[in-house]
């Protein structure tokens, strides 16, 4: 009886470890998988840079839809030439700058709009802002919001990228004179702004800087 005990037991102890043996490999396998799938990004081998063919598509082709074909072209273009470039950051960063650059003709700070305006559209800012200071007049305008933004063109010129942005916009505007009564405006009724802004950008430079180069209004 004991023999026999001890018989079963080894049997017993045999099959455990082949059953051990294959399921301890297989969990080895599948764990290896699971970490296949969701390896670090530098651990995925690189893929070839894209060329500078206007063909390639742009990162994220989804950015494109409800574009007509020359802006989407435009961007393809941009896209090939300009690997950083990408739609949706350049959005943002237009919006920032409408307001950066709306806000600082307003108070009449010419260091900034120096920073952010070409020298052609900058002159046009500084000789409102000269003429406004000499009649003793100031603003006190607010960006209630901005309603809209779409890309009006977009191309290459040279080396430089120019898209334009068309900006719908809702500005509350006040103009005051040298006592601070208000002469224009309201600050309770906004008013629609509608306006084409072009920014550009050296591509052949490595400061990521897009400047606005012209306005429009429509």
């Amino acid at each position: 009886m004991i023999v026999e005990i001890v018989i079963l037991a080894m049997i017993a102890a045999f099959l455990g470890l082949r059953l051990y043996s294959v399921l301890g490999r297989r969990a080895e396998h599948e764990e290896e998988m699971v970490a296949s799938r969701f390896e670090r990004a530098e651990d995925v081998p690189s893929q070839p840079a894209p060329s500078a063919n206007t063909s390639e598509a742009p990162r994220n082709d989804r950015d494109l839809i409800g574009f007509t074909p020359a802006i989407e072209n435009g961007l393809r273009e941009i896209s090939a030439v300009d690997r950083r470039f990408d739609l949706l950051t350049f959005f943002e960063g237009a919006k920032g700058a409408y307001e950066m650059v709306l806000e600082a003709f307003w108070r009449g700070d010419r260091d900034e709009l120096r920073e952010l305006c070409d020298d052609d559209v900058y002159a046009s800012f500084a000789a409102a802002i000269d003429a406004r200071e000499e009649a003793g007049e100031t603003l006190d305008n607010r960006l209630v919001r901005i309603e809209d933004t779409t890309v009006h063109s977009a191309f290459m010129e040279g080396r430089f990228a120019r898209i334009a942005v068309r900006f719908v916009a809702d500005i509350a505007a006040v103009t005051r004179d040298k006592d601070g009564n208000m002469i224009a405006g309201s600050l309770d009724d906004a008013i629609e702004s509608r306006d084409i802004w072009t920014f550009a950008r050296d591509t052949g430079s490595t400061a990521p800087d897009w400047l606005l180069v012209e306005t429009d209004a429509l």
